[in-house]
């Protein structure tokens, strides 16, 4: 199989440069665009996966409903539709678009595009990279900030979610 290739961009999104996905992981200097959904219900509450022991960033922690690398030449919404049908079985509903914003730590830096959906329908999802799915109530979530049950990743998004719609 041919490794991914992904845009490093700067922080408006413009592309500098394509290097495989093997370069962009572990250089947090390359910044790169991602997508990420956040898929509720018709309860208002959050789908969350719990990502696969095997992952190399945050094994066995619970995380945004679908996420992923935009690849090269590929737009946004192409990546988003592809996350969702790969991730969670989802190919009917289209997400609106929310915000974006920065994501760095030690092991990568990602530009985030985040988008929202309403879906109650069955959840098919990827087994060989997430373990389990289920939908979360904000309480909940907000209950188990800090707590080690949540990805630092999707903590992050969390609260640039509720800073946003707090606007």
């Amino acid at each position: 199989m041919n490794e991914e290739l992904i845009e490093v961009v700067t922080e408006n999104g413009d592309v500098i440069k394509v290097v495989p996905r093997s370069e962009i992981h572990g250089d947090p200097s390359l910044l790169h665009k991602v997508i990420h959904v956040l898929v509720f219900n018709s309860n208002s509450e959050l789908l969350l996966q719990k990502r696969s022991m095997s992952k190399n960033v945050a094994p066995g922690k619970w995380d945004t409903s679908v996420g992923g690398h935009v690849n090269a030449g590929e737009n946004l919404e192409e990546a988003v539709m592809r996350e969702m049908e790969e991730e969670l079985g989802i190919n009917k509903d289209v997400p609106v678009y929310l915000y974006s914003y920065i994501h760095s730590n030690p092991f990568e830096t990602e530009l985030v595009y985040t988008y929202k959906c309403i879906y109650d329908g069955e959840i098919n999802f990827q087994q060989d990279e997430i373990d389990e799915v289920r939908y979360w109530s904000i309480d909940e979530i907000k209950k188990s900030i800090g707590r080690g049950t949540l990805s630092d990743n999707f903590e992050h998004e969390f609260r640039v979610y509720v800073n946003h719609c707090s606007k």
